[in-house]
């Protein structure tokens, strides 16, 4: 049997796992929810969630991954012997598979504005709203960029660990927080700015309603990728000398950081113009273009920030991907390139098929719902809690205590506090507040708006 391959070094590991959690969901979703719901009270609520919820599903995930160093089918069928818990791989995989299809579809859109902003496109119009409805209502432009950025992907995975995940991500990682910081530096010097910041950091805490709270749980399981085996699999790759729980702390915290620094990128600079912070999902492909055409040096700073997005995005993209590549490998014995054009070519037909969701296909629905909708409902809201109440349990109740100890103590070599207060938050905050994700993304509290 073949060597497993491994991360290079911490900072590799670090980066890639980073990059893994960071995405769309912290550039894009966690400023129009922190505008949605009202800003600073969000945010304290978030950070609460991740710190009693967050870093033990990280924690659970490592521990399965590093232990077996396997695809999440031979991790769960080596981590729960005869009880046939492999199974849930599947779950695993057909979620993957399913947000790559249409979360490509959106990285799509932005491969599309990143060429807008180089050729002058967003600087020549002053109608937003129709210019991005013109666009993903082509029968031909939603899918070629969908296309291309699975290709790109492609280009990344077939490398391998080395040559191509980890090496993409100690450049890509380090230079989306220096482009961060600049943006967050440019947006704090326009006028007005303050009431951005005011916004997000001074909260109102009789504003915290039992709406705000189920929706900071929900950023925050999806901000970090939790349940997908996004993070089991990448730990898989994990050197035994790592410390576990270090490194989920530090994914935690550097994910948390992106998604804040990305809201004071956008709130001081969305106040100063004019503009709502209820924004919601258009704050990025609409407001935000509109802001950047009366900006001073605006059509350079429209280019940095579509680059900064497709960063974050092709991270995100190449972990999901390598979980049904990791599987397509190991238990269907495909080399790395078959495994990762299988992994591509699925995606593409899928993504296909989202993208003309916007358009030729609009009117097909399943469920009242387009495949791009039903595609990101069922990954969204069913399979990843089902997959954080999953690995929740799973460490939490079903694997032996001596073994979790023995994988964060690196067996024997550190020294670990937090085995108790973790395994109390893996047995029932956790499970409990990810019901509460489910149950609200099944609609079960839509009384509560």
């Amino acid at each position: 049997m073949a060597t497993r391959g491994q991360f290079t070094t911490r900072i590799g590991a670090i980066a890639a796992t980073v990059g893994s959690a960071v995405g769309l969901g912290n550039i894009w979703r966690f400023p129009y929810e922190t505008g949605v719901h009202g800003g600073a009270a969000f945010i304290f609520i978030y950070l609460l969630c991740v710190l009693v919820m967050g870093i033990p599903v990280i924690v659970a995930e490592f521990v399965v991954g590093r232990r077996t160093h396997k695809n999440v089918c031979g991790a769960l069928r080596e981590m729960a012997p005869g009880r046939k818990f492999h199974w849930f791989s599947a779950v695993c995989i057909v979620a993957s598979i399913l947000i790559i299809s249409f979360y490509s579809v959106v990285c799509g859109w932005i491969l599309e504005y990143l060429f807008q902003a180089i050729s002058g496109g967003l600087a020549g119009t002053s109608d937003y709203s129709k210019l991005f409805g013109d666009f993903v209502s082509s029968p031909y432009r939603g899918v070629m960029w969908t296309v291309l950025f699975l290709f790109a992907n492609y280009l990344v995975l077939k490398r391998g660990l080395k040559r191509g995940i980890e090496r993409m991500a100690n450049v890509m990682m380090p230079l989306l927080f220096v482009l961060l910081v600049v943006f967050c530096v440019n947006s704090l010097m326009q006028p007005g700015a303050i009431e951005g910041i005011k916004f997000m950091f001074s909260p109102d805490f009789s504003a915290i309603t039992p709406h705000v709270a189920i929706g900071a749980m929900g950023q925050a399981f999806f901000s970090l990728s939790l349940g997908l085996s996004c993070l089991l699999t990448y730990s898989s790759y994990f050197k035994d000398s790592d410390s576990l729980v270090k490194n989920a702390v530090s994914v935690a915290l550097l994910d948390t950081m992106v998604a804040v620094l990305a809201g004071v990128m956008i709130f001081p600079a969305v106040f100063s113009y004019g503009m709502t912070p209820e924004a919601g999902p258009k704050l990025i492909f609409e407001v935000l273009p509109a802001i950047f055409g009366q900006m001073p040096g605006g059509y350079v700073l429209a280019i940095l920030f579509f680059f900064l997005l497709f960063m974050a995005s092709i991270t995100s993209t190449i972990s999901m991907s390598e979980i049904s590549i990791a599987y397509f490998s190991e238990e269907l014995k495909l080399n790395r390139n078959k495994a990762s054009l299988l992994n591509t070519v699925i995606a593409m037909v899928l993504g296909t098929l989202c993208a003309l969701s916007f358009g030729v296909m609009s009117d097909f629905k399943i469920f009242g719902m387009t495949l791009f909708d039903l595609f990101d409902y069922m990954s969204s809201n069913i399979l990843l809690p089902l997959g954080g109440i999953f690995f929740s349990v799973l460490v939490g109740w079903v694997v032996d205590k001596k073994i979790v100890a023995d994988e964060l103590s690196n067996h024997g070599k550190l020294k670990v506090g937090v085995l108790k207060p973790l395994r109390f938050c893996l047995r029932y905050v956790a499970p409990f507040t990810i019901v509460l994700v489910f149950l609200y993304g099944l609609g079960v509290f839509e009384f509560l708006k």
